[in-house]
């Protein structure tokens, strides 16, 4: 394996048009996210399929020397080039955050492993040991990639993680093709890119106990949760240096109307509620002016000793249907889905994910739906 940084804007043009006729290219970072709410780009490792070379280069493109980076833009979001990249979710943060684009069409490796039935959620290192028999260092995984001079150890990690990908995918696309899953991956890769950014619209669903409170502290607990999100997207600040998902609670329980009570009563720290405070206490006030009719309705209750044993038949169908399409029974319907799937039997009004599109609709969906229909909801 050989590596190669690009340092410059000229030096990344001259590469990409050296490969404007590639038709797929394999694709890495490596960034920063310790005391950030977005990722900070650190590398960008690059490695061409070419049948013209039995050569895999590593292009590690230097985001802290590049002033326009449009060229790589203009690769990522070339419909005619196939990116392949492994566990995809963190890097769709980054090219959104730094390019302001996603790679499309999208082949994620991690995915592809799954819907083969070779393993969920395996990581790079676990998936090149499986397919090439090579067990990869990890000793640069803790690296500071923001440092300069990368180290040449750096480098080589970096490399790594894309030049043995290049086989991994070439023996997983082949399985694809001949399994006739290819459009399956694919479709896949879309999913992820059209839910990025949607995890967190519904944030305060992730409260635990949310379900308890009335509609207008629910009403409350919404608008500090979308101000706890906006917030540390401006500052650039993880959501839990703003304020906790406890506090956001007890704002919305207590219902504050002092800077003492921020203190005293919701236990905001010091520096939280003379940073935050007004701006809280404003908030609320607002809030308690809404009017009945427009507070959201309650969150629903947690499953009860029923409906779990509804999961339960669920989770058994989901498995033969897995075995009967050779792939890893998580990939096909994630845990958090099947109280979805409850509730919309149950007639409630339901918010369909986008992976509930595609063949997953009439492969999976259909006979789960079928099974609810003739069960006792």
């Amino acid at each position: 394996m050989r590596w190669q940084l690009i340092e410059s804007d000229e030096a990344l043009q001259r590469l990409l048009e050296q490969h404007q006729s590639c038709e797929v290219v394999i694709v890495d970072t490596e960034f920063m996210r310790r005391n950030t709410f977005y990722p900070e780009v650190a590398l960008v490792q690059l490695c061409f399929v070419s049948e013209e070379s039995d050569i895999d280069i590593a292009w590690l493109i230097d985001p802290l020397c590049i002033d326009n980076p449009a060229p790589l833009a203009d690769l990522l979001s070339n419909p005619a080039v196939l990116k392949v990249l492994h566990s995809v979710s963190e890097d769709l943060e980054v090219f959104q955050r730094w390019l302001n684009v996603l790679p499309q069409p999208l082949f994620d490796t991690q995915r592809a492993a799954a819907l083969l039935n070779r393993g969920f959620g395996l990581g790079y290192r676990t998936l090149v040991q499986d397919i090439c028999a090579i067990d990869l260092p990890k000793g640069e995984t803790q690296s500071n990639w923001l440092q300069r001079p990368l180290s040449a150890a750096q480098c080589e990690y970096a490399g790594l993680d894309v030049t043995w990908l290049l086989p991994v995918w070439r023996e997983l696309h082949e399985q694809c093709v001949r399994q006739e899953k290819l459009d399956w991956v694919l479709g896949d890769g879309q999913d992820a890119i059209r839910a990025l950014g949607t995890e967190m619209t519904d944030s305060h669903r992730r409260i635990k106990t949310a379900w308890k409170l009335n509609q207008r502290e629910l009403g409350a607990l919404v608008a500090v949760c979308r101000w706890r999100e906006e917030t540390a997207r401006s500052r650039n600040k993880p959501r839990s240096w703003i304020i906790d998902d406890a506090a956001c609670l007890l704002l919305a329980q207590k219902g504050p109307q002092t800077l003492a009570q921020l203190s005293d009563e919701v236990g905001l720290p010091a520096p939280a509620v003379r940073r935050y405070g007004d701006a809280l206490l404003a908030l609320l006030e607002t809030q308690r002016a809404v009017p009945e009719n427009e507070l959201p309705s309650a969150l629903p209750r947690p499953l009860d000793a029923a409906q779990r044993r509804q999961v339960k038949m669920l989770k058994s169908k989901v498995r033969e249907i897995a075995e009967e399409l050779a792939v890893a029974p998580e990939v096909l319907v994630p845990g958090k889905d099947y109280e979805l799937l409850l509730r919309e039997a149950a007639g409630e009004s339901v918010k369909s994910p986008a992976h509930w599109q595609g063949w997953r609709d009439t492969l999976v969906l259909a006979p789960l739906r079928q099974s609810l229909a003739g069960a006792d909801i």
